[in-house]
């Protein structure tokens, strides 16, 4: 432990030494682009500070996405981690929310930093493991209009929340998976081009891909102690070390079947090569490849020609015969460069007459032809003037049969006024020119139409599929044993279509069914919403909590009178489901039942949650308390809330909640939202968006079909969303709770269940002390993976001591 702590000490501290950070672990956003720049709603501002740029991001129709070349040279840094720090400097506009960073693929958002000024919180959404997002909620106010220096840092399963230098909170979390697309889209100060607008400065937005990248903004934090993501790298060693032994073991058992068989001989293997024989490592030249005999089979890399610095009065060219250009005596004439021997013709249409030259010894000769043009029979306007004579040709000309310069496995291509060498079908071009070209091994690379039970041969421009020992051929790329499609012997399931294929058989689904052929599934249009299945085409069987025909509408089982929660608690609807919160004035006691018959009532008086002066006594009731007055004293019915007096009768407004008013009445203190009277002209908008008609204050919906007036809620992704004056904030489902160790999200819902079998679970609470043990005899933590010996589809995972193996039908 010693040498870890002192290693992760001086890997941070040569990171931030000096006077900066080092490049690599670095992401500087507003130096990779400028926002300021081409972006419509961002102006550069002054800032916390002036070393570097601030930008001021406001108004509702902006899009801020970084460029696809500087997205990429961040991205490439961030990719794979799981050990990170995002840190600026920010003022944010009073009340508002928005967006700060996000990283997203289509509608996965890979890893997204918000502020909600509505919700008074911060929320980090990044993506784990099976690609499912995971939302982690810090209560804090951002949006004050002040300024702040925010740092979130990541070390595996660790956050922790910076605010100004003052550590906020500590958690423990989902590991990040940073798994980026190539396409991954990186906007800055909103989620995407219609939502989560942030209103307000940024300065120095930074992501550190290195341990505590938070003492870059507060170099006098505590730096020494090892990261969470030390421990989970070196249990990630282990198990990758455990795969390694496994795999090892497996392939010395079969080196050691393979070496019983060897024979104590010795034959020294040749290569022949268009009718020349070579020996064992002995080199040759075949045009512009050079070639080795290694163990019988010729390889041949590609020649490397050197980069060529011509003196003046020369220039590089290709040579007949050789493969790689060499310096050649040059001349410059009519604005064109010509080699040694090569020829111009100057034509005159005017008056009829041309001049041919020639490039020799660095200048153009005239050169006299004594041979008269032969006469053409095509019309006119099929006959073709040419650059290096003066005698024109015919349309379709042969002028491969003049000169063919096209060399190895390259054939000649007649042109209107010349020819090109062309590769041919299956070749690829050595040089530019394709007057040499190598043969392309379909085996070898995979480009190949042999099916099972073949062997793939390489042959001069194509391949050739050999059938295996007992198999007979199909057709050209399959052979076969015989026909299991006609006697039945089959594995298609029976919406399927059967096909004979080489050594075995084939399955297809049949129209309106999809799959694999072994497992075919109804195909409905529109597809089968919320974990709907296809029963048949078209029909869909919606699962519980869902209707529609494509299972889209959830079932408010609360609105509807499904549900019958007990007294002490209120019905939730949730996507697919619902549950029973409690009442104010009960809680669960973290002891959780879905009609709500765990809710008891909370003892105020004994939680010091009375707001009871001192001049009374609070007394508990069911659901609430009471606040009595000592039998020959006279209290004042004064009430105590957040530590301040506030006299009997006395009305104010929240300062954390302006929207809240509160009295005080005879030692309790009520609270209540704002009455809203839309026909009032001084109402406040921000407490009562319903009463706001502006179109400007409308919000579009994630799918940009739909448009919510202020006020207005909906449900999307597993959040709750609200729009207010324009804006929309959205959060995560609040979840009943679940204590127990597997879980999984039925699909088309929102909230973990429980599960009894380990292997249906999407969530683990992996417990490392619970290990499993696996067909090599080889202990397996929990969590680890591998695939099974002597398989190639079938994945198996160790969860807490129980071993879970599926295959995947698309693998087979």
């Amino acid at each position: 432990m010693g040498l870890l702590q002192l290693c992760v000490g001086l890997f941070s501290a040569a990171a931030v030494a000096a006077f900066g950070v080092d490049p690599g672990v670095r992401i500087s956003v507003f130096q990779e682009f400028s926002p300021g720049e081409g972006f419509s709603g961002v102006t550069q501002v002054q800032g916390f500070h002036d070393d570097t740029r601030a930008f001021l991001f406001q108004g509702s129709s902006r899009s801020v996405k970084v460029p696809d070349a500087a997205a990429g040279r961040m991205l490439q840094k961030l990719r794979g981690k799981s050990e990170f720090t995002i840190a600026l400097t920010l003022r944010q506009e009073k009340l508002s929310s928005g967006v700060i960073l996000s990283i997203h693929h289509g509608e996965q958002r890979l890893l997204e930093l918000e502020s909600s000024g509505q919700k008074s919180e911060v929320r980090l959404h990044f993506q784990t493991k099976g690609q499912q997002t995971y939302t982690e909620i810090f209560p804090y106010v951002l949006a004050d209009n002040q300024w702040h220096k925010v740092s979130v840092s990541i070390s595996a399963s660790h956050v922790a929340f910076y605010v100004d230098c003052n550590k906020i909170y500590e958690r423990v979390v989902a590991v990040p998976l940073m798994e980026i697309p190539e396409d991954t889209s990186f906007w800055v100060g909103q989620r995407n081009s219609a939502h989560g607008l942030f209103k307000g400065v940024m300065q120095d937005v930074q992501i550190f891909v290195m341990p505590q990248g938070y003492i870059t903004q507060c170099p006098d934090l505590n730096r020494t102690c090892p990261t969470c993501n030390d421990f989970h790298g070196l249990v990630q060693k282990i198990m990758e070390l455990q795969d390694i032994l496994a795999k090892t073991s497996s392939k010395l058992s079969l080196a050691e079947e393979k070496m019983k068989g060897l024979d104590s001989c010795y034959c020294e293997r040749t290569c022949h090569v268009k009718g020349v024989t070579y020996r064992e490592e002995q080199t040759w030249t075949d045009g512009c490849k050079n070639c080795t005999c290694s163990n019988g089979t010729v390889r041949c890399e590609k020649i490397l020609c050197p980069l060529l610095e011509c003196p003046d009065g020369m220039t590089p060219a290709y040579v007949t015969g050789t493969c790689c250009k060499e310096c050649q005596l040059m001349c410059l004439f009519s604005g064109q460069t010509l080699v040694e021997g090569q020829r111009c013709a100057v034509h005159d249409p005017t008056a009829g007459l041309c001049q041919l030259f020639e490039c020799r010894d660095r200048t153009m000769h005239r050169v006299t032809d004594t041979e008269d043009c032969a006469q053409l029979t095509c019309a006119e306007s099929d006959q073709i003037t040419l650059t290096d004579r003066c005698c024109k040709v015919c349309r379709g000309h042969d002028f491969c049969a003049e000169d063919n310069i096209c060399v190895e496995n390259s054939a000649c291509v007649n042109l209107d006024a010349g020819a090109s060498c062309s590769c041919k079908n299956g070749f690829r071009p050595l040089r530019e020119d394709r007057a040499y070209c190598e043969d392309i091994d379909e085996c070898a690379e995979g480009r190949h139409y042999c099916r099972e039970n073949t062997q793939c041969v390489n042959t001069a421009g194509s391949f050739m599929c050999i059938c295996h020992t007992g198999f007979i051929r199909i057709d050209d790329f399959s052979c076969t044993e015989h026909d299991e499609c006609a006697s039945g012997q089959h594995s298609c399931d029976e919406n399927a279509l059967c096909f004979n294929t080489v050594g075995g058989h084939s399955c297809s689904c049949k129209p309106g069914y999809t799959g694999n052929g072994t497992d075919c599934r109804a195909l409905c249009d529109g597809r089968c919403l919320n974990g709907g299945s296809c029963a048949s085409p078209n029909i869909c069987v919606c699962p519980q909590g869902f209707s529609g025909q494509n299972c889209e509408m959830d079932i408010d089982e609360c609105s509807e009178g499904l549900v019958q929660c007990d007294t002490h608690s209120t019905c939730v609807n949730l996507p697919g489901w619902y549950h029973c919160e409690c009442r104010d004035g009960y809680h669960d006691n973290e002891v959780y039942t879905a009609n709500g018959e765990s809710c008891k009532d909370v003892d105020e008086c004994v939680t010091g949650r009375s707001t009871c002066a001192n001049d009374t006594v609070c007394f508990n009731l069911d659901g609430g308390y009471d606040c009595r007055c000592p039998h020959g004293h006279n209290c004042t019915g004064d009430c105590v809330h957040h530590g301040k007096v506030k006299h009997h009768g006395q009305i104010w407004v929240l300062d954390s909640d302006r929207c809240s008013i509160c009295s005080c009445q005879s030692g309790r203190v009520q609270c209540r939202r704002m009455v809203c009277d839309c026909d009032n002209p001084s109402l406040d908008l921000f407490c009562c968006p319903e009463c706001d008609p502006r179109l400007t204050s409308q919000c579009l919906h994630q799918s940009g079909l739909l448009t919510f007036s202020s006020g207005d809620t909906w449900i999307h992704s597993c959040q709750r969303c609200h729009c207010l004056q324009g804006e929309v904030d959205c959060w995560p489902l609040s979840c009943p709770p679940v204590d127990c160790v597997f879980t999984l999200v039925p699909e088309g819902e929102c909230c973990p269940r429980c599960v009894s079998d380990p292997c249906q679970a999407h969530t683990v609470h992996n417990d490392i002390s619970k290990t499993c043990e696996d067909e090599h005899g080889i202990t397996r933590f929990s969590g680890s993976s591998w695939i099974k010996h002597g398989t190639d589809c079938t994945l198996c995972q160790c969860k807490n001591g129980h071993i879970c193996c599926s295959v995947d039908p698309m693998c087979l």
